[in-house]
């Protein structure tokens, strides 16, 4: 039953998520948190800042590691297999219909009009992670990071695999630290 709900939940998100990564990660969020609830939104933030930091399409990455933890290596392959196949169907039905009718109006406007919707979408994940992140970090520090990083992307154009790396080993250092503090005060 557990790999079926692993095909199902990447097979949808693959299936539904037109333009790639930005527009299947809220899919993917919708299928591992609230439908089949694998993970909570902390842990797949995580998993996402991670996925970002990594090379490569973000869908794989993620079903990957989701695939591992819910099935093992039979899921990893499962979540793997489930998000490629449709990917590549249709891609090659759309290449196909696209080959045919590529001076056609109707091609350009729907390439168009994916755009906007996948912007749709990201916009309501990044407020869904700005609302959680104000519950764990208060509103200060939340403001504080989301003008940060859009200064470090947007006006000093860095790349945001190292914004993500810089952010994980921070938040690792203060982890750690913090640990360490623990333990010093349960010595004392």
């Amino acid at each position: 039953m557990k790999q079926k709900d692993i095909f199902i939940a990447f097979f949808r998100s693959g299936m539904l998520g037109f333009g790639g990564g930005p527009s299947a990660i809220p899919l993917v969020h919708r299928e591992v948190v609230q439908t089949f609830k694998w993970m909570n939104d902390e842990e797949f933030a995580d998993v996402l800042a991670l996925a970002n930091a990594l090379p490569g399409p973000i869908n794989t990455k993620m079903a990957g590691y989701v695939g591992w933890r819910v099935g093992g290596f039979w899921g990893m392959l499962n979540a793997l297999f489930a998000t490629a196949i449709p990917t590549v169907v249709l891609m090659i039905l759309f290449l196909t219909l696209l080959a045919a009718h590529k001076d056609k109006p109707w091609v350009a406007g729907m390439s168009q009009a994916v755009m906007p919707v996948a912007g749709v979408l990201l916009g309501v994940l990044t407020w869904d992670f700005i609302v959680k992140s104000r519950k764990s970090l208060g509103w200060i520090w939340t403001i504080f990071l989301v003008v940060s990083s859009v200064i470090v992307l947007q006006l000093l154009g860095i790349h945001p695999g190292i914004l993500i790396a810089a952010l994980l080993g921070a938040a690792l250092l203060s982890g750690h630290n913090m640990r360490k503090k623990q333990e010093k005060g349960a010595q004392s």
